[in-house]
């Protein structure tokens, strides 16, 4: 079955970059000239996906706004010669079939993917994590769908990361496959160290079958006292199996105030417009160090 579906969570505070996100969505903040979320929905539509539900709660509207027309703008637009960016602005709009559901309860990234329920019916569907912007020249999501495809099975978009890191996100038990990719038969929430399966975890992307909403369903609260998505991922792993992908491009957590720096400073080397003076600039700083 073609996958053109996906989710984005979008409902989470943003507490790790307080206090720019107090009023403002952390999906929201720029990388040079995109928000943050505009970069995640591109992905997903290069990738093929048609529908997208995006995740939110209270105080996330400006999110909704970025993604619908704007006629007074557009009309101050038109009435200069600012074709190009009259057009750029249209076509935000345009992107996909975007729709919004918000998420009542923070109750962990689970209850916020059993939220699309109605939305995916029984379809599998791509979940890409509102934190994670991943750019690079072969769209990860695209990655984990033609995975799918293959292989039939939940997918997982895993990079491995540092002993010291792997115990604030998730641990799998992987075999490799071929190339870039492996059989997950197992994995674990913000591992204990001697919890620990491998450097491999699962950061920001998955393609998942429909009937992880009735592994949802019977998941209790986990790590921090919320439903996690990883925890009813390792019931599926258990069961039937998932294949992981350790996709290419890089990855940007933009709830890390590193990440989001690092996001934008990379992003800006290789802008069309400021590319080559934002380089020039950055050695001049450097020179000074």
């Amino acid at each position: 079955m073609k996958i053109t579906k996906a989710v984005i969570p979008a409902a989470g505070l943003g507490t790790r970059v307080l206090p720019a996100t107090k009023s403002m969505p952390k999906e929201m903040l720029p990388i040079v000239d995109k928000p943050a979320i505009q970069y995640i929905v591109e992905e997903a539509v290069a990738s093929g996906i048609t529908d997208i539900l995006i995740i939110t709660n209270r105080g996330k509207g400006l999110i909704e706004d970025h993604f619908d027309r704007a006629p007074e703008l557009e009309a101050r637009l038109s009435s200069g010669d600012r074709q190009a960016m009259l057009e750029e602005v249209i076509g935000i709009s345009r992107l996909a079939n975007i729709y919004f559901v918000r998420q009542k309860e923070t109750r962990g990234l689970g209850h916020a993917v059993n939220c699309a329920r109605s939305f995916v019916g029984n379809e599998p569907f791509a979940v890409l994590y509102g934190d994670d912007v991943i750019i690079g020249k072969d769209p990860a999501c695209g990655q984990l769908i033609r995975a799918y495809e293959e292989f039939g099975k939940g997918i997982l978009g895993v990079k491995q990361v540092t002993p010291e890191a792997i115990t604030k996100y998730s641990s799998l038990k992987v075999e490799n496959i071929r190339d870039n990719y492996f059989h997950c038969t197992d994995m674990v929430e913000k591992p204990a160290p001697d919890q620990i399966l491998s450097l491999y975890s699962v950061l920001g992307r998955c393609v998942l079958p429909p009937e992880i909403f009735d592994i949802l369903d019977q998941t209790p609260p986990g790590a921090g006292g919320e439903i996690q998505l990883t925890d009813a991922m390792c019931a599926l792993a258990r069961s039937t199996g998932m294949v992981a992908v350790n996709f290419t491009g890089t990855r940007y957590d933009m709830g890390n105030k590193l990440g989001i720096l690092q996001a934008t400073v990379e992003v800006a080397l290789s802008h069309p417009q400021i590319g080559n003076d934002f380089r020039a600039y950055l050695k001049e700083i450097a020179g000074n160090l």
